[in-house]
């Protein structure tokens, strides 16, 4: 068992400390993602570092579109994570998809985490009724198509817009490589999860403390969505960041460490 998990997320540790800090990378990224804030932290913390399933070097023989058709089952290999490592009343930073996986594993096993900390997640991508989401159902399913159509066409434009770093082209590349690096069938199906998830109602059931970092001109993540979860989380709290995209973490790095060291100390 102790190889499985281990082998299927890709699971790495590093540094040393009393206290964890778990990174967990969002859609179409990997661990990797992390390597600014890894470098930073691992002098003083121990650091979990992991691949969801389909991306990364996660193992791709253990996805299945039956088993990873919602947010839980990620939720499940988190929690199988902590409990392979025994690792209890870590930080969980959770980039994109990440928050909403991590608050799910939180409502099963709140032991597992003293504090998350959401960079540019999201409970539902869709716009609904007083609700700012984002997008719309006509919008999601031009993004569909255009994936599978021709998928690593659709890669390659869609990671300069989600990096908004115009001046910093590899960056919008490296990402581009990362997605590229996902089967479009794995790619396709997972995008359709995320997207068309709502766990607005989750939200007011977290019992965890939690920072949400919110950069601006994000094209998944309006700054309305940032303010509606701080409003919903009983001890949830906004902190904008001076950082654009979606992917603030590799495009602004230096800001992105600086806030998490504040959520930490605070």
């Amino acid at each position: 068992m102790a190889t499985s998990i281990m082998q299927r997320n890709n699971v790495q540790m590093l540094g040393d400390g009393s206290q964890t800090i778990i990174f967990a990378h969002g859609f179409g990224s990997d661990q990797t993602a992390w390597r600014h804030q890894v470098a930073a932290f691992a002098p003083n913390f121990r650091i979990g570092l992991f691949d969801h399933v389909g991306g990364g070097k996660s193992d791709f023989s253990a996805y299945s579109p039956r088993r990873y058709s919602s947010l839980y089952s990620y939720a499940e290999d988190l929690l199988d994570l902590c409990a392979e490592l025994k690792l209890t009343k870590s930080i969980l930073v959770g980039h994109s998809v990440s928050g909403m996986v991590s608050l799910l594993a939180a409502l099963v096993e709140p032991d597992c985490f003293s504090q998350l900390i959401f960079l540019d997640a999201s409970p539902r991508y869709l716009n609904d009724d007083g609700y700012v989401g984002g997008f719309e159902q006509s919008d999601l399913d031009t993004l569909y198509a255009a994936m599978s159509t021709n998928y690593y066409a659709w890669a390659s434009g869609f990671a300069p817009i989600a990096m908004a770093t115009q001046d910093k082209p590899e960056l919008a590349a490296e990402f581009a490589n990362t997605l590229a690096a996902i089967r479009p069938d794995i790619a396709q199906a997972v995008a359709k999860v995320i997207f068309q998830s709502d766990h607005r109602d989750d939200l007011p059931r977290l019992n965890v403390p939690t920072v949400i970092l919110q950069a601006s001109d994000d094209i998944a993540v309006p700054p309305e969505v940032g303010q509606y979860m701080a409003d919903k989380i009983p001890q949830g709290k906004l902190m904008n960041i001076a950082a654009r995209g979606h992917l603030p973490h590799i495009s602004a790095p230096d800001v992105v460490t600086s806030a998490i060291a504040q959520c930490i100390a605070a």
